[in-house]
């Protein structure tokens, strides 16, 4: 069981928020770069065409650098950064309530039913 405090932590970015929505919807690892390509165009202006090359290459370099090494101890996603691809584990089902109802509430995409995350729990 995950402490009320590891969830929020986990939780605390919306970039690894973003990413865990993505990692949850994928039957298997992803590389870095096209979990990067996602959230960037949710983070990125609905006006725009294009996602900026800047934004795209500060979400990489943040994932990389940053969320994954981080979250792989606290056992909620595998990272092999050898092979540059993520993937969601098992998560603890505090985590995985918390996490639709963050959805629900940013709903960064709309290719994620946030009842289908729900029943999921």
């Amino acid at each position: 069981m995950s402490s009320l405090d590891e969830v929020f932590r986990l939780l605390s970015r919306e970039r690894r928020r973003y990413a865990l929505y993505y990692l949850r919807q994928q039957d298997g690892p992803v590389t870095i770069e096209q979990l990067a390509r996602t959230i960037s165009e949710w983070e990125s202006d609905p006006s725009d065409a294009d996602v900026p090359d800047e934004l795209f290459e500060n979400v990489v370099l943040t994932l990389d650098h940053n969320h994954f090494p981080k979250r792989a101890e606290a056992d909620s996603i595998e990272y092999d950064r050898e092979n540059r691809q993520v993937r969601i584990t098992d998560t603890a089902s505090e985590i995985d309530v918390m996490l639709s109802i963050a959805h629900g509430l940013e709903q960064p995409s709309t290719d994620l039913d946030v009842l289908d995350l729900v029943s999921r729990s």
